[in-house]
């Protein structure tokens, strides 16, 4: 995307739904992005802080899964301090806290459109279906068009209600120079920022994939929390995740964005809470829409609160590793232990307590956090790893391998 187009004109109002932001100033309001069968829509809480001067735009989005409090928790209070400080902003900031109000209302990660993942469905142009998207792709392909100020292809060429709700999505002066998505991960989880594989081929060569790769870098190293990379590519692109929100802002758009994991789902966890907000002005920082000096006293340094990789080499994230017994998991390592190749890593046993397997480390790694409940099956994995990676981080879409 040209960067005038992103930035907008300088000093310009910012407008989006029903929020509209005249420089140095914030406004809240609603963006639809689809009607409901009792009537109304489907609308988005959206938030425009408008610095003085001009500048890049930073979009914050939070709740595409409905249960994962602490990253719509982040969203709004970031964005209100980002509000006390609009005299010192060049540029903007604008957040969506919770991008899946369908979610939200159940306390639940999936929506009652689908029972399936909401943040699989952003736009890919290399993905094909002989059908029509259903509705939650045509949220998502809107929330799209809102962030990268383009009016998504599967809206139509026709002037029906679906293909007018994608162009008015489309705000001014609004689109993103860089986003962050702030998700949680399980229960006990420890808090880390995910870097993406940078993907090349048809949308863009080798070389633009390299510039993206460093500027999404210097933005996740900003955010301060450990950071973790995404699977490898092959993997990467068959559980879609280049179609989750900061995969296709980054991989379709070529916009960095990134996704935050704050530590556990379903209540807002205080701590962590501080890092996300204190990460996210870190990251203004970096992209120089406010400087140092000028953060808000009460927001703490990137990383606050939050321990440092208990590593020094690169670590991937890793479903895993699996169980081929049946039974009841008891876990022997807690979340941010480090284990080595081979270590033991959890017992799985049956229901009077008798051990039927031992579940060993592939890797060298540390954990990032335990599998939810008691009971587990074969195949299942234990537990989210973050294990030894020394693949390539700007790789071609269709590799098999690192």
């Amino acid at each position: 995307m040209d960067e005038s187009d992103a930035n907008g004109e300088a000093g310009g109002r910012i407008e989006l739904g029903s929020a509209s932001a005249a420089p140095g100033t914030l406004d809240r309001g609603r963006l639809p992005v689809a009607e409901l069968p009792t009537g109304g829509a489907e609308r988005l809480p959206v938030v425009v802080a408008n610095g003085a001067e001009a500048g890049p735009t930073l979009w914050l989005t939070g709740g595409v899964h409905g249960d994962e409090a602490t990253g719509v928790a982040v969203v709004q209070d970031a964005v209100a301090a980002f509000g006390d400080c609009l005299a010192d902003l060049a540029g903007a900031v604008v957040a969506v806290p919770a991008a899946s109000p369908a979610g939200l209302r159940r306390n639940a990660r999936e929506t009652y459109y689908a029972d399936e993942d909401p943040n699989r469905h952003f736009p890919d142009a290399d993905a094909e279906s002989a059908r029509p998207p259903k509705l939650q792709e045509r949220i998502d392909a809107r929330l799209y068009a809102a962030i990268t100020g383009e009016v998504p292809d599967d809206a139509g060429e026709s002037a029906d209600d679906s293909r007018q709700f994608a162009v008015e999505t489309v705000g001014t002066n609004a689109a993103a120079d860089a986003l962050i998505d702030c998700h949680t991960a399980g229960v006990g989880s420890e808090p880390f920022a995910i870097r993406d594989r940078v993907l090349y081929g048809d949308r863009r060569s080798e070389s633009e994939a390299a510039a993206l790769f460093e500027d999404l870098g210097r933005l996740v190293d900003a955010f301060g929390l450990p950071v973790v990379r995404e699977y490898p590519a092959a993997e990467y692109v068959e559980e879609n995740l280049q179609r989750s929100t900061a995969g296709a802002v980054l991989n379709e758009a070529g916009i960095p964005a990134f996704t935050a994991e704050l530590g556990a789902h379903s209540v807002v966890d205080d701590a962590i809470l501080d890092a996300g907000v204190a990460g996210a002005f870190g990251v203004a920082v970096e992209l120089g829409l406010l400087d140092s000096g000028d953060v808000p006293e009460s927001v703490g340094e990137p990383g606050v609160g939050v321990d440092p990789a208990p590593v020094e080499f690169p670590v991937r994230r890793f479903r895993g590793p699996t169980t081929d017994d049946s039974g009841l998991v008891r876990h022997r390592v807690a979340a941010g232990d480090v284990f080595a190749e081979g270590d033991v890593l959890a017992s799985v046993v049956d229901a009077a307590g008798a051990e039927r397997a031992t579940v060993r480390a592939d890797s060298d790694g540390y954990v990032l956090g335990r599998c939810e409940g008691l009971a587990v099956y074969e195949g299942d994995p234990i537990g989210s790893l973050a294990v030894r990676d020394d693949g390539a981080l700007v790789v071609p879409r269709d590799a098999d391998e690192e």
